[in-house]
């Protein structure tokens, strides 16, 4: 099931979907009074046990395809060639720490990051493998887990008009299976701005009136609906004459000036985008500091193409044969995080925003025959900044071909419990499946990195 095929609901015999099917009221991937109503009928969870949060928001980069970490932040520069690879490795600004020499903005602001060398996973499959990693739990064909963005849209008391959860351009990763919300209700799920902001004209989808369709109609069938409601309650005897409040936040959303501004990325100034790059990774973290900025709790940039089997030197850090300025997979990368961190920092946001950058696992460590390396699980990188993060230290280490865990393993569920703490949910709050089945945010085995949350 997507998000555009949720089941019809009735409402005192009508067909409510039929009644909120109007222009712009499915900007958000289903029609707006069902996203509302399933999220205000959520049960509320105890929360008595959640720590402070450290990040009011998560930006979370997703490098889909798997990032190479031999490439990116785990160089091995003494290796044998087959393992070293194409890329060298440049000092940092914390001293004996090296990555990548497509990553100098990145080397020169280390001291704000922290790299975790050790990540760990025996899923080498795109959607296993992402399913483990934005949820912290294995796949099981029994139960689909919410992504983190979920559980925070649950467990956070919504804002604004802006959806909590938001996905740039979309949420289609590891091969597009999951949904992102799980068994949480469809109104936790991601909602997928559906347009480049890197391209001319972008657009989020359907954000504004479909042709024919004007105010004054829309108020029309708001009054129809609201009278609707009214004459149930009446009928019924209830003694309550209310309006629908999720068709009141549902048109409040598309008739919001404010909420259209969040995306209007052409009031940045020219410098502030060019600092972020123009290639879509860049663009897409610029939106996400507009939507942080304005209260969204958690935005996931998706960046495809790092599914480097072949021909990995030039899409890494070329981008084409025979560039004169290197615009590949990680020089755009280069650009974009240190862009957001620089900003953020400049508009007093870092302390309170959490950015993790990875992918659903690395590279193996040797090269393979086409010039490029295949999916290897077993040990890959990951980068947290921003949010409380202490940086300048990397946790954990591959051994010398990047190969498997020296030391300091980390699961994908142990991270997982650490975004979660940082975002002040503790790791062992339960929620809820539709048949009432208690469900932890993170396993039971789940330990947050000490070295990140102390």
């Amino acid at each position: 099931m997507n998000s555009s095929t949720f089941p019809e609901r009735r409402c005192n015999g009508v067909m409510r979907r039929e009644l909120l099917r109007v222009g712009g009221l499915t900007a958000f991937g289903l029609g707006l009074g069902d996203l509302f109503r399933m999220q205000r009928a959520a049960a509320t969870e105890d929360q008595s046990s959640i720590p402070k949060p450290t990040a009011k928001s998560c930006i979370l980069i997703w490098l889909d395809g798997g990032p190479s970490h031999l490439e990116t932040f785990d160089l091995k520069p003494d290796a044998p060639s087959e393992v070293r690879g194409p890329l060298s490795s440049i000092a940092t600004s914390v001293p004996g720490i090296q990555i990548s020499e497509c990553l100098p903005g990145t080397a020169a602001m280390l001291d704000k990051m922290a790299i975790i060398r050790s990540m760990t996973s025996p899923l080498g499959e795109h959607n296993f493998g992402t399913h483990y990693l934005m949820t912290g739990y294995k796949p099981t064909p029994v139960l689909e887990y919410p992504a983190f963005g979920a559980v925070l849209a649950q467990v956070r008391a919504q804002q604004n008009v802006l959806p909590p959860n938001i996905a740039v351009p979309e949420f289609r990763v590891g091969g597009g299976n999951l949904t992102g919300g799980g068994y949480l209700p469809g109104s936790t799920r991601p909602f997928s701005v559906g347009s480049d902001p890197a391209k001319p004209g972008f657009k989020v989808r359907d954000l504004n009136f479909y042709k024919g369709l004007d105010l004054t109609r829309l108020d029309r069938r708001r009054q129809f609906v609201n009278a609707l409601d009214n004459f149930g309650n009446l009928t019924e005897k209830s003694g309550n004459v209310a309006g629908d409040s999720d068709l009141e936040r549902a048109y409040r959303l598309l008739t919001s000036s404010d909420a259209k501004k969040a995306f209007r990325l052409s009031d940045e100034p020219q410098n502030v985008r060019r600092r972020y790059g123009n290639k879509s990774i860049g663009q897409c973290c610029l939106l996400a500091r507009r939507l942080v900025e304005r209260g969204v709790p958690f935005v996931t940039v998706n960046s495809r193409g790092w599914d480097t089997h072949t021909d990995m030197y030039t899409r890494l850090k070329e981008g084409f044969t025979g560039a004169k300025v290197s615009v590949g997979l990680i020089p755009s990368l280069d650009l974009a995080l240190t862009g957001l961190i620089q900003d953020l920092n400049d508009r007093r946001m870092l302390d309170e925003t959490l950015i993790v950058v990875m992918g659903e696992f690395g590279r193996t460590p040797k090269l393979n025959t086409a010039g490029g390396r295949d999916h290897w699980p077993r040990v890959f990188s990951a980068l947290l900044a921003g949010g409380g993060v202490p940086g300048g230290q990397v946790i954990g280490s591959s051994d010398s071909v990047g190969e498997g865990p020296k030391n300091r393993p980390v699961t994908p569920a142990d991270l997982a419990a650490t975004i979660y703490t940082l975002l002040g949910i503790d790791p062992k709050l339960e929620l809820h499946t539709d048949d009432g089945r208690p469900v932890r945010v993170a396993p039971y085995d789940a330990k947050a990195i000490s070295e990140i949350v102390a």
